[in-house]
């Protein structure tokens, strides 16, 4: 009997025992095409022995010291490399070691931002609905997601929701693409104002959004109003990028697409590519500046922050993807999988949108093409495909709730960048027959 406090405590997992390249490998000996990278994790594949290496050889020298006392040389040479390939103002990192933490100390360093500013009574923030942005409790109430939310809405923070960019399901008929993006952002500067101009001290939206809406891109025009409107009311932008980020959609930062610029940036997953556990959170030297003229100290912070291992690994990472091109190539294999899912499915009667941006994809599942009606959440379709899916050898990341937490169905694809043509050819082929039989078990 396992003592593992799984996920879900009625599900029966293979035990994986060992990764090759874009593979995962079970204890019987099924291998898996890791379709998903995990949730848009592993961006390397499994086996890269650069990074396996880089983790080797430092924690042989140094596994751990508290960053109260010191700083490392990995951390160091990592936040280095990180700022000069980042775009805009961005000019500090601040490490943690995943995704939630991220947010939470982009919201907190917002807040505190403004106190040492002189303006305390900026409180509000503005998200999203179905964004996600992290499990730990400021992170869930920024987080737009209904599902995600309801058990634990009794213990939330009070945090702002506007639309999403959610053109499939939400642009009116009538509406050009353009105008269908304006209205969206204007939605922003409504809620700024109902609140209060100089009450609100963020705004925070994924540039594509990842687990909950399934790899959706915005519509053109859209982040540039956004960006315009948060600063005419002195508010700061923070992009949370922890799963689009770090060249999954075809440039290193995802918002470097949007043509705009951010004071905070939150990044995970990809940076570790899952060799380490590692986040990290990038500011603006305006802000990290307002700190360090003001108290001079964030009041925030974690055991791991900085940790050696962690940045070596992360340092290791972002090296092969800018030594190999990596991120040029994510936007080559991100056009040849896009086509080879339009070949397969542009067709099919109950994929109802196919979307997403460089090797970031998704596939929108419903009942009906026509009216783009999804299919009934009782008949747990994204459950259904996930098994389906890991019965023909795939790792893919189906969610359900996709129109507003309860109703709708997705398959979120994010394959490793070394995949080749024919693997991806190959996540094809087995995705098709596991939805073609899902559908067929599922449709009476």
């Amino acid at each position: 009997m396992s003592h593992v406090f799984p996920r879900h405590c009625h599900a029966s997992l293979p035990t994986a025992v060992a990764g090759d390249g874009c593979y995962l490998i079970d204890k019987d000996g099924k291998r898996y095409f890791d379709g998903s990278g995990g949730a848009a994790v592993s961006c390397l594949g499994h086996s890269n022995q650069n990074v396996i290496n880089a983790i080797k050889e430092q924690a042989e020298k140094l596994a751990f010291a508290h960053t109260s006392f010191f700083t490392s040389e990995p951390a160091e040479e990592l936040a280095d490399l990180l700022i000069a390939n980042a775009p805009g103002d961005l000019d500090r990192v601040y490490f943690v070691s995943g995704g939630s933490e991220s947010v939470e100390s982009a919201i907190k360093l917002a807040r505190q931002y403004f106190v040492e500013k002189g303006e305390p009574q900026r409180r509000h923030l503005i998200a999203r609905r179905q964004s996600y942005h992290g499990n730990t409790l400021g992170a869930l109430s920024a987080g737009g997601n209904v599902l995600r939310r309801e058990k634990f809405a009794p213990i939330l923070v009070e945090m702002s929701h506007i639309a999403p960019c959610y053109e499939y399901a939400e642009r009116d008929s009538a509406e050009d693409l353009e105008a269908y993006g304006q209205r969206v952002a204007n939605e922003l500067e409504a809620e700024i104002l109902r609140l209060g101009s100089g009450t609100v001290m963020a705004f925070i939206a994924e540039p594509v959004v990842g687990a909950t809406l399934g790899a959706v891109p915005s519509v053109p025009g859209y982040f540039k109003r956004v960006r315009e409107i948060c600063d005419e009311h002195g508010v700061l932008l923070i992009l949370d990028e922890v799963m689009c980020g770090m060249g999954r959609t075809g440039y290193l930062f995802a918002h470097e697409a949007e043509g705009i610029k951010a004071d905070i940036v939150c990044i995970a997953k990809g940076l570790g590519a899952g060799y380490q556990p590692i986040g990290a959170m990038l500011c603006t030297d305006h802000i990290y500046n307002t700190v360090k003229e003001g108290s001079g100290f964030f009041q925030h912070g974690h055991t791991y922050i900085g940790h050696p291992v962690a940045t070596a690994a992360g340092l290791a990472v972002v090296k092969e993807m800018l030594n190999n091109d990596l991120v040029n190539q994510v936007k080559q294999r991100g056009a040849f999988l896009e086509q080879a899912l339009q070949a397969k499915f542009a067709d099919h009667p109950h994929i109802g949108d196919l979307r997403g941006r460089g090797l970031f994809r998704s596939l929108e599942i419903v009942e009906n093409r026509d009216s783009k009606k999804p299919f009934d959440p009782s008949l747990a379709l994204a459950g259904k495909l996930k098994k389906a899916a890991l019965e023909e050898g795939l790792v893919c990341y189906p969610g359900s709730g996709t129109r507003d937490g309860k109703h709708g169905d997705h398959i979120l694809l994010a394959p490793p960048f070394i995949a080749s043509e024919a693997q991806l050819t190959e996540l094809v082929e087995m995705l098709s027959r596991a939805i073609d039989k899902t559908l067929s078990k599922t449709i009476r």
